[in-house]
């Protein structure tokens, strides 16, 4: 990056300590050093991030330096290793506070206390911190103590229970759902707390819910009841609003497309777009009250002709008729897809262990500003040197004194 690009960057001159684990935390320091910051995540061997210890590891070989599942959310970090159960290291995670803009942390209700670390113990060596946590149900309240992951948060948000078949168990969605809506929330706090600070010079604290986030995306199902008493239970890929709705399947192993017709003007449409069939011109299809009472005839009439092509044969043709179609795409498709390579979505970074690998890049550009897409995520502990001696102003005597005790694990 050029020195005119460094100083078009949006937060060039914002500092973040990220005591980030899994997912949360560390993301939302992630994309703040997409837009600019300087990030440095402290981590430790004696407590290792979860997400280090998941796969998929290149070549199949589990090691914390190894896992593409860390690589992909930690991009242009610095990481320093240190064991908080020491006191030097404790000092060492001190300084870093001292130094830093924004600190994000996402550890249960209490863990930061135990440390030391917490707002209320660190704001008077840095008053204008702003100091962002990020817990499962909050700081307070009779619940806030119940510990787990996003996948439970996922579920405690009631997005379990409108995910799954009509008469059957939740499934839920796809991962720890809550994990990768929490961070958009907490940066978006980050922000507007920085520009608070900016106008008068105050830090703050920022408490954040993962449950309470993941709340925004049942708003309907929330309303329905509000409004109406009424409880939203699994649906299937049906809605209310429109048929046919569904996946369908398609020619090939596995393949799908997923379609939605809410109008009688998308009816016919889709009708022109697949050749007008027989069956199309069917009285009890011309409505959609016909078509809703009629569901499961027309969805097993979509999905006939659906077969005899492929996902995205269907997806061209619908789309090129006004229809709302698109092929459920696998990992492969995704790193195959033209759009996304047109975008770089998946950017090639050079990891030291790992070597050459994708990883995704954030998914906004800016007209005036670059996005900071430069260095792979960092090896557990490899910049504790740098960031002792060239951030914090260490002597490399005292670092290697502190090393030899074994502070930097």
């Amino acid at each position: 990056m050029t020195d005119s690009e460094k100083t078009g960057l949006m937060l060039r001159d914002i500092k973040v300590v990220d005591f980030g684990w899994a997912i949360v935390s560390p993301l939302t320091a992630t994309y703040l050093g997409f837009l600019g910051a300087t990030v440095v995540t402290v981590e430790s061997s004696t407590r290792l991030n979860i997400i280090r210890q998941g796969g998929p590891f290149k070549d199949n070989i589990p090691h914390p330096d190894r896992s593409a599942f860390y690589t992909n959310y930690n991009s242009g970090k610095y990481s320093i290793a240190l064991d908080l159960k020491k006191p030097a290291g404790l000092d060492i995670a001190k300084k870093l506070i001292r130094w830093a803009d924004v600190l994000v942390e996402n550890f249960a209700p209490g863990v930061m206390g135990r440390l030391g670390l917490d707002y209320e113990s660190v704001k008077g060596i840095n008053p204008s911190l702003i100091y962002a946590s990020s817990t499962q149900l909050g700081q307070s309240g009779p619940h806030a103590q119940f510990r787990g992951m996003g996948v439970q948060g996922t579920a405690l948000a009631g997005l379990n229970a409108v995910t799954g078949w009509p008469g059957g168990e939740p499934v839920g969605p796809f991962g720890a759902y809550t994990d990768l809506v929490a961070p958009k929330y907490l940066i978006s706090a980050i922000l507007a707390a920085l520009l608070y600070r900016r106008r008068n010079g105050r830090g703050q604290y920022i408490e954040q819910s993962q449950v309470e986030a993941g709340l925004n995306f049942i708003a309907p199902a929330l309303m329905d009841y509000i409004v109406n008493g009424s409880i939203l239970t699994c649906p299937g890929n049906r809605d209310p609003n429109a048929a046919p709705h569904g996946a369908y399947r398609c020619r090939g192993e596995d393949r799908w497309c997923v379609i939605a017709v809410s109008s009688d003007e998308e009816w016919n449409s889709f009708c022109w777009a697949i050749g007008n069939p027989p069956w199309t011109r069917d009285s009890k299809f011309a409505t959609f009250s016909g078509r809703k009472e009629h569901e499961d005839e027309l969805d097993a009439l979509v999905e006939a002709w659906t077969l005899g092509h492929s996902a995205e044969d269907v997806m061209h043709r619908l789309q090129k008729g006004g229809v709302a179609a698109g092929l459920t795409a696998t990992a492969e498709d995704l790193h195959n897809d033209p759009q996304l390579q047109h975008r770089e979505h998946y950017r090639r970074l050079n990891h030291p262990i790992i070597g050459r690998n994708s990883c995704e890049a954030p998914g906004f550009r800016f007209s005036n500003a670059p996005v900071v897409f430069e260095r792979p995520a960092p090896c557990l502990g490899e910049h504790s040197r740098y960031i002792c001696l060239e951030i914090l102003g260490m002597r490399d005597e005292e670092f290697q004194a502190l090393e030899g005790a074994g502070v930097f694990r």
